[in-house]
């Protein structure tokens, strides 16, 4: 037979129950920025993958079909030959178009896709948002790439002759990696953080 003193003790005291409810409010109040700042970390991480994966598709197929190919950020969720892009940031896509070799050639998009995983938008440190390679894989300027809005220049600047997109997330707590996406005039693609200094024992430095 039980005891009032054993069914009184096979439950939780209300001054229990307060102290457990204010610890876990506390382990919230503390979490939650900490999952913010990782969430837009991996924001981050995927929209600089995306672009790279982007930035490397116009390439090959620069290459593979042995003709200028023009990428750029846009706006325009489905793009069709001569869609609008290089338009003011925050970007939502990008795409990849060829670009018409004389008066009767008809421009193709080689392929297209969202820059972040939830199709938000995303800001990119660059005025320049546009890239043009050759049939060898090499970026050059390109005034007229067959796209409104968007215009190529060799990347004799901002250093080096590098293009250096930096990546943020509008909205949302500031990563605290950063990520920089950067495209060399001989046309290497390469994601580094900015924070950090390339070198030999470090290649995911700028």
């Amino acid at each position: 037979m039980l005891t009032s003193r054993t069914i009184r003790s096979s439950g939780f005291t209300l001054i229990e129950m307060v102290v457990s409810m204010t610890i876990f409010a506390l382990l919230i109040v503390l979490t939650v920025p900490t999952m913010r700042v990782w969430v837009a970390n991996a924001k981050v991480r995927a929209t600089a993958e995306s672009l790279q994966n982007g930035i490397r598709l116009a390439q090959t197929e620069a290459l593979r079909r042995e003709r200028l190919v023009v990428f750029t950020l846009t706006n325009t969720p489905n793009p069709q030959p001569g869609f609008t892009g290089g338009t003011v940031g925050p970007y939502t896509y990008w795409a990849a178009q060829t670009v018409a070799a004389n008066a009767g050639d008809t421009p193709v998009v080689v392929g297209f896709g969202p820059l972040a995983p939830d199709g938000s938008a995303v800001s990119i440190q660059n005025f320049y948002v546009s890239l043009c390679f050759n049939s060898v894989g090499r970026l050059v300027s390109e005034y007229s790439p067959g796209v409104p809005g968007a215009i190529c220049l060799a990347p004799n600047f901002p250093t080096n002759g590098v293009f250096m997109w930096q990546l943020q997330v509008p909205n949302q707590a500031p990563a605290d990696h950063p990520l920089t996406v950067e495209v060399t005039l001989g046309g290497k693609i390469h994601i580094c953080d900015p924070t950090q200094t390339f070198s030999a024992s470090n290649p995911y430095g700028c």
